[in-house]
């Protein structure tokens, strides 16, 4: 082998043994810790608020609890950093968190250039618009000349200027960098229009002081799919994320929840189930992540499947009285699929 062939095997073989230690950076350094640290809202209903005592909850909160439940078994080994629409990205990108679970938009930009990976999407949003109902509008084209809260370093306020000028509408923008800031704008009046994604606005509307005062407008403006973010360069912490949200996908289509998954897991004969929950006696899928074979029950155990999570925190059932709609299963004509567990 000549020197130059050489020097190209030694390279590869280096860049190979320095991908092999970094693959498996995160999921170490979180299990000698002892628990997920966790990027999420600074408190938005349904998604992630904490309460008098401290306590999270919400649909983004359960997401952190889902990894916390696969890694340790134990969904309460979870810390929760608050962030911004600003601060989201330093903070993962300094890893000063582990991983983002924030109502944060996919993007290319996000995906490349910030250095972060999505695989999955957990809801499927969109951009909209909320007005007061004294302000007589019908229609987001109706809104020409108004005054637009949004929240700065956002997907919001890009599209937000995409549509006034595909629309040829003037407008004029009431920028916040933190959202309790917009929030008190637009309930104290400096503002006719709030934008955000539409699952903010049903979350944003309980918190004002008449909530039946505001009207959502019917417009969809974008694509807005919502997901877990972790840093580019540790595939296997990378696969635990996604593989958990695939997790609460695959229980509901299965219909194990968390009141049944012990039955079922010492009942079923399906092989499928089987591999899934772990009691399959040659299964390696969990090993294969890096975690036990049970990953999977101790998801469902922890939190529940998709659509519990789904109707605990935002659905018909609650004060937002989010439909499933887009994020219904497959199986019920959504979006929300799992790849096969096997």
């Amino acid at each position: 082998m000549n020197n130059k062939f050489l020097s190209a095997a030694i390279g590869a073989a280096v860049l190979g043994f320095g991908a092999s230690a970094a693959s498996a950076a995160v999921l170490d350094d979180v299990k000698a810790k002892g628990f997920v640290q966790c990027g999420v809202n600074t408190g938005l209903a349904g998604f992630a608020s904490p309460d008098a005592a401290g306590n999270w909850t919400g649909f983004d909160v359960d997401y952190c609890k889902a990894v916390a439940a696969a890694v340790f078994g134990d969904a309460t080994k979870v810390k929760y950093t608050p962030t911004t629409a600003q601060s989201r990205f330093t903070a993962l990108q300094s890893g000063e968190v582990d991983m983002l679970a924030r109502n944060t938009t996919w993007t290319i930009s996000r995906d490349t250039a910030l250095g972060f990976n999505f695989r999955t999407v957990n809801y499927y949003d969109g951009q909209g618009f909320m007005v007061t109902k004294g302000l007589n509008v019908n229609s987001a084209l109706e809104l020409s000349g108004a005054a637009v809260c949004v929240q700065s370093g956002t997907t919001t306020e890009l599209n937000l200027a995409d549509y006034f000028q595909a629309n040829n509408l003037e407008y004029k923008p009431v920028v916040f960098e933190k959202l309790e800031e917009v929030n008190a704008a637009y309930q104290a009046g400096r503002c006719d229009v709030y934008t955000t994604d539409q699952s903010g606005l049903y979350s944003l509307r309980l918190t004002l002081t008449n909530p039946d005062d505001h009207v959502i407008l019917p417009e969809i403006i974008s694509k807005e799919p919502l997901g877990p973010a972790v840093r580019q360069g540790d595939d296997q912490w990378f696969d635990i994320v996604s593989w958990t949200h695939y997790a609460l996908v695959q229980a509901e289509e299965f219909g194990i929840t968390q009141a049944n998954v012990d039955e079922i897991k010492s009942s079923t004969t399906n092989p499928d189930i089987k591999r899934f929950l772990g009691s399959e006696a040659d299964t390696k899928i969990g090993t294969d992540l890096g975690l036990t074979n049970d990953w999977a029950y101790n998801i469902i155990k922890g939190v529940g499947n998709y659509g519990e999570v789904f109707e605990r925190n935002i659905g018909a059932s609650t004060p937002l009285k989010i439909e499933r709609g887009v994020n219904a299963l497959w199986t019920k004509g959504g979006l929300q699929y799992a790849p096969p567990v096997r």
